[in-house]
C-alpha cells in the first residue's frame, strides 16, 4: 500500500517545496538501515508550521498528531506525483511563508455569509468577508456599545427642542429679515435643537478658519471659484465655475455688471453711479439681425476689443472648457438681443474665428442661465449654420462641447434631419446633397442618423432608414410648440461675409 501525501504547496517561482508528512508510518527508503523514527530531528520552523495549522480553523486535511512524536521527511515530490488539488467556490487562497522563504498554501473555506459594511447579505471578495476580519456577520450589523449610548444621548438632547415658534417669534424673524435682507443671516434660535445649533456653529467656525488660513496661505488655487453670484441687470445669477478676473474683483464673493458694456464693479453704488453715466444701451458693432425684439450683432474683436474680453470673462463663469479670455483680436462675435423700452438685454453669444482652417462656424457659444430652456440656445445654432449658408461652406462646432451644448446641438441635428426626410420625396438619397443644404458637416449628419438608427448597412449599401415614427413624433412636438416666434428668418439678415474668411 502507498504511503499517503499530502500535496505541499509550489512557490511563487515555479518550485516545489518538501513533502512534509506527519504519517508516522511513513519513512524514506533511504533510512532502511534501522534507525529509530524518534531520533528525527524537528527543525523550529516545521514545528511553527504545524503549531499553525493546528491553530487555524477551518483548515482542510488538518495533520493529526498521535502521542509520539511524528518525523519529517526529506523527500522530494515532483510534480507529476502529485494529486490535482480540488477547488471548491468560495475558497481563498492565503499565503504563508516559512522561515526558509519559500511559501505553502492554505484554502480556507469562507463562507459568502455577510459583509464588513453591514450593509449587505452576502460578500464577492475578500476584502469585505468577515470571518476574514475575524468577525461574524452579525457582529458587522450591531453597532457598538459606544455608538448605542452616543445614539441615546444625541436622542435624549433632541427631546429639548421646542416643539414650534410662537407668534412674536415669527414676527421677530420676519422684522429681521425685512431689515437685513441678505446681508445678514437669519435667526436661528428655536429652529431646531440646542444639540444640533451647537453643531452647526462649530461647523461655520471651523470653515471660516480653514478658509481664513487658505488665503493668507496663498493657497487658493485658480479652479476655486471665489466669485459667487453677480448682479446683472436686473438678475442675480449664482456662477458655476471660475472666471480669471483680476485679483481685486476675484477675491469678492458677488460682483455687479453693467448689462450693456459688460463693465465689472464692486458695490452697488458704483453700479448705480456707473449707470446714470453709461450712454451704451446695446452691443457695439453692427447689427445684423432684427426681427421682432430680437436682434444679432456682430462685433469685431479687433475694433472692440475691452467688450469683448468682459464678454469672454462673463462667459467663463458659466462654461467649464472655454479658455478664451484676452486674445480676442482674432475672433468675431455674434452678440443676440432681446430689446424693450430700457435697451437691448443680452440673450446669448457665439464667436467664430475670422480665418478658420477647419471651416468650425462656432468656437464658443453661451446663452445666459436667466434664458435658457427657452429656445434661443437652438436660435443661436441655427444662426451660425445660416451663416455658412451665406459663406456657401459646411459649418461644424469647435470641439470640446461642453456638456450642456453637445446637448443642444444633438437636439438641433436631430430636427434638421427630420425636417429634411419629411419634405424629401425621392427614393434614393445622399449625404453629401443634406451636407449642402443644410451646412451642416457630414461627420455630424452620419453621428445623428446613427444615435437616432436611421443608419443601416445591408448587402454591401449603407441605407437612410425614413422612420415615420420619429418624424411624426417631431411633427406632433412643433405643433404644440407656441414660440413660433423663435425661429430665424433668413429674410431679415442683412449680412455680406467679411473679406478675408
Amino acid at each position: 500500500m502507498p504511503p499517503k501525501q499530502r500535496n505541499a504547496g509550489s512557490s511563487s517561482d515555479g518550485t516545489e517545496d518538501s513533502d512534509f508528512s506527519t504519517d508516522p508510518e511513513h519513512t524514506d527508503s533511504s533510512e532502511s538501515d534501522g534507525t529509530s523514527r524518534r531520533s528525527a530531528r524537528v527543525t523550529r520552523s516545521s514545528a511553527r508550521l504545524s503549531q499553525s495549522s493546528q491553530d487555524s480553523s477551518p483548515v482542510r486535511n488538518p495533520p493529526s498528531f498521535g502521542a509520539e512524536e511524528p518525523v519529517y521527511s526529506t523527500r522530494r515530490v515532483t510534480r507529476s506525483q502529485q494529486q490535482p488539488t480540488p477547488v471548491t467556490p468560495k475558497k481563498y487562497p492565503l499565503r504563508q511563508t516559512r522561515s526558509s522563504g519559500s511559501e505553502t498554501e492554505q484554502v480556507v473555506d469562507f463562507s459568502d455569509r455577510g459583509h464588513l459594511t453591514g450593509k449587505h447579505e452576502r460578500h464577492f471578495s475578500i476584502s469585505g468577508c468577515p470571518l476574514y476580519h475575524n468577525l461574524s456577520a452579525d457582529e458587522c450589523k450591531a453597532p457598538t456599545e459606544r455608538q448605542l449610548r452616543y445614539k441615546e444621548k444625541v436622542a435624549e438632547l433632541r427631546k429639548k427642542r421646542n416643539s414650534g415658534l410662537s407668534k412674536e417669534q415669527k414676527e421677530k424673524y420676519m422684522e429681521h429679515r425685512q431689515t437685513y435682507g441678505n446681508t445678514r443671516e437669519p435667526l436661528l434660535e428655536n429652529l431646531t435643537s440646542e444639540y444640533d445649533l451647537e453643531l452647526f456653529r462649530r461647523a461655520q467656525a471651523r470653515a471660516s478658519e480653514d478658509l481664513e488660513k487658505l488665503r493668507l496661505q496663498g493657497q487658493i488655487t485658480e479652479g476655486s471659484n471665489m466669485i459667487k453670484t453677480i448682479a446683472f441687470g436686473r438678475y442675480e445669477l449664482d456662477t458655476w465655475y471660475h472666471s480669471p478676473y483680476p485679483e481685486e474683483y476675484a477675491r469678492l464673493g458677488r460682483l455687479y455688471m453693467c448689462e450693456f458694456c459688460l463693465k465689472y464693479m464692486k458695490s452697488q453704488t458704483i453700479l448705480r453711479r456707473h449707470m446714470a453715466k453709461c450712454v451704451w444701451k446695446h452691443p457695439p458693432g453692427d447689427e445684423i439681425y432684427r426681427k421682432g425684439s430680437i436682434s444679432v450683432f456682430e462685433v469685431d474683436g479687433k475694433k472692440n476689443k475691452i467688450y469683448c474680453q468682459n464678454l469672454c470673462l462673463l462667459a467663463k463663469l458659466f462654461l467649464d472648457h472655454k479658455t478664451l479670455y484676452y486674445d480676442v483680436e482674432p475672433f468675431l462675435f455674434y452678440v443676440m438681443t432681446e430689446a424693450d423700452n430700457t435697451g437691448c438685454h443680452l440673450i446669448g453669444y457665439f464667436s467664430k474665428e475670422k480665418n478658420s482652417f477647419l471651416n468650425y462656424n462656432v468656437s464658443c457659444i453661451l446663452t445666459m442661465p436667466q434664458y435658457m430652456r427657452q429656445g434661443y440656445g437652438k436660435m443661436l445654432i441655427d444662426f451660425s449654420y445660416l451663416l455658412s449658408k451665406v459663406e456657401e461652406k459646411v459649418g461644424s462646432p469647435e470641439r470640446p462641447l461642453s456638456d450642456l451644448g453637445l446637448i443642444s446641438y444633438r437636439s438641433y441635428w436631430k430636427e434638421v434631419l427630420l425636417r429634411y426626410l419629411h419634405n424629401f420625396q425621392g427614393k434614393e438619397i445622399s449625404i453629401k446633397e443634406i451636407s449642402q443644404e443644410t451646412a451642416v458637416n457630414p461627420v455630424d449628419i452620419v453621428s445623428t442618423l446613427q444615435a437616432l438608427q436611421m443608419l443601416k448597412y445591408w448587402k454591401g449599401k449603407h441605407l437612410v432608414l425614413k422612420r415615420q415614427d420619429l418624424i411624426d413624433e417631431w411633427i406632433a412636438k412643433e405643433a404644440k410648440r407656441s414660440n413660433s416666434n423663435k425661429i430665424m428668418d433668413p429674410s431679415c439678415l442683412k449680412w455680406t461675409p467679411p473679406k478675408g474668411t
